[in-house]
Order: C-alpha cells, then structure tokens, then sequence
C-alpha cells in the first residue's frame, strides 16, 4: 500500500486537513489535488508514449515496466522459457520463482560435505 497509508491514519489526515485549512476551503483544495494528480498521470502516459514512439518500430514489443529490476531479473533469467516450453536454469513456472536444488538437476551434497569451489570464478 502507498506509504502504508490505513483508514485510520487517513482518517487522521483528514481531520488535521479540517481543522488547519478549515471547511470552507478543503473541498477546493481537493478539487485542486485531484487536478493535479490527473495532470501528473496525464504527463507520465505523455512521456511513455513519447518514449516508445522514439524508439521506433525495432522497439515495438518494449514495455517500460520491463526497466523494473525485479521485472527484469524476472524475465531475463528466471523466466526465460526455451522452445519446447521448458524452463531454462530449472527456474518454476508456478510459484515465487525459487526453485529446490534437487528439481534443478544439481547434485545435492551430503552433510558435512563441502561444495566446490573455483578459485578462477571469485
């Protein structure tokens, strides 16, 4: 939720609004607010649409939430399916995205065992 905002703390908010700008004046201000929050959206689907027009039709298939790290991680390494419809990296299709060592195919290790280690990969 927007910074944790509940009923009660809105409630809050409210009041503090009334009792500072008093009655007469809230109603235009939230008037005023609500124009501003439709000009700001107004302004972001603008600068997005401008964006992908920019980009020319290379880019069709681009979508901005795509810049989302956690999106990005998500469908360049977790997600990426191969032609069969299979998983690439063992990766769940379901789920949170973790997968168990053992539906990926690497051997598990049995207890006190060490893992390998490569002294060229660190």
């Amino acid at each position: 939720m927007f910074l944790d905002l509940n009923f009660s703390k809105l409630l809050v908010l409210g009041v503090i609004a009334l009792v500072v700008f008093g009655p007469d004046r809230l109603p235009g201000l939230a008037a005023q607010a609500g124009r501003l929050l439709r000009e700001l959206r107004r302004m972001a689907e603008g600068a997005t649409s401008e964006l992908q027009e920019s980009l020319g039709p290379e880019f069709s298939q681009f979508d901005i939430a795509d810049l989302n790290p956690k999106t990005f991680v998500r469908k360049h390494l977790l997600d990426e399916v191969m032609g069969d419809g299979s998983l690439v990296g063992g990766a769940a299709a379901a789920g949170n995205g973790h997968s168990h060592p053992a539906a990926s195919g690497a051997p598990l290790l049995s207890p006190g065992e060490r893992p390998p280690y490569d002294s060229e990969a660190t």
